[in-house]
């Protein structure tokens, strides 16, 4: 992909942006019928993002971000340098907020801290926004956020904006486009390739330090077809439906923990210092 194509592809000004309809679209207590005012005309650029998304996010292309990404050949970093990092996709531009990339992922991990949740679930809060490092490495928005969806079968009405998959050249084909497609019933959610992002990213990235109840955390936070709407439930296995619990327990902290007081990272610091040590090695391959 050229840079043009990167940048023409990236039609929200930052990720905020995305954020924000999705915390709107998933609040607690919304009927069924009011999601349908997020439509393309009330929030266009939304709208269009996803339009690029659905065209796009083919079985094809996944694999190849698969093979690209999931080797982890993008060096060594620790939590805190990876968080670092992430933390120069701030928009200075963005006026609703002067919260770091650090300071929000405090927020939610702060959050599960404070309702007592296991210190791996705290950690989980810390660093399932990592992956969208992607950002930095030159990957479109469109390949980095948005709802999380299988490729190589049929797509569920489920999905958010599910018209716009009628681009995706999957659409033509006729395998891809059964209820299983290149999938067996009840194959389990770990064997399915989603659309690629930041999720299934930083999944990877942790695969060999975390639990499997973290796991799913991390992979399917964004999959709101399958933990919202009971969609894909015949590609599950007995695992999936367990591990299902442990999503949605984690979901409401994904959406609602974002607030305007900033933590104090260093008064934090030392808490989150043992944490790390206690579950990762100093250095993590990305």
């Amino acid at each position: 992909m050229s840079a043009g194509d990167s940048e023409s592809a990236n039609h929200l000004p930052n990720l905020d942006v995305w954020e924000d309809f999705v915390v709107g679209r998933y609040k607690q207590g919304k009927s069924e019928s009011d999601f349908r005012q997020y439509d393309a005309t009330a929030t266009p650029r939304v709208a269009e993002f996803y339009r690029t998304n659905h065209e796009k996010q083919t079985l094809d292309y996944v694999l190849s971000k698969e093979k690209e990404y999931f080797g982890l050949k993008r060096g060594k970093k620790s939590v805190w340098e990876a968080a670092e990092y992430l933390n120069t996709l701030v928009d200075d531009s963005d006026p609703d907020t002067d919260l770091t990339q650090i300071e929000h992922l405090l927020q939610t991990s702060e959050a599960i801290r404070q309702d007592g949740h296991p210190r791996w679930m705290v950690l989980v809060g810390f660093i399932h926004d990592l992956g969208k490092c992607l950002c930095l490495y030159g990957e479109p928005q469109w390949g980095v956020v948005g709802d999380t969806f299988p490729v190589g079968c049929a797509w569920s009405d489920h999905v958010l904006f599910p018209e716009y998959f009628s681009a995706n050249p999957d659409a033509s084909n006729p395998q891809y486009q059964t209820k299983y497609g290149i999938y067996e019933p009840s194959c389990g959610l770990e064997n399915v390739h989603m659309s690629f992002g930041h999720d299934g990213y930083i999944a990877g990235v942790m695969k060999p330090y975390l639990c499997d109840e973290a796991l799913y955390m991390l992979r399917f936070h964004s999959f709101y077809a399958w933990h919202r709407h009971g969609a894909y439930q015949y590609l599950e296995n007995e695992k999936d439906r367990e591990m299902l619990g442990w999503v949605k327990k984690f979901n409401p902290y994904d959406l609602y923990s974002k607030g305007h007081s900033k933590p104090d990272l260093q008064r934090l610091k030392p808490y989150y210092d043992d944490l790390f040590v206690e579950f990762l090695p100093e250095k993590v391959s990305w």
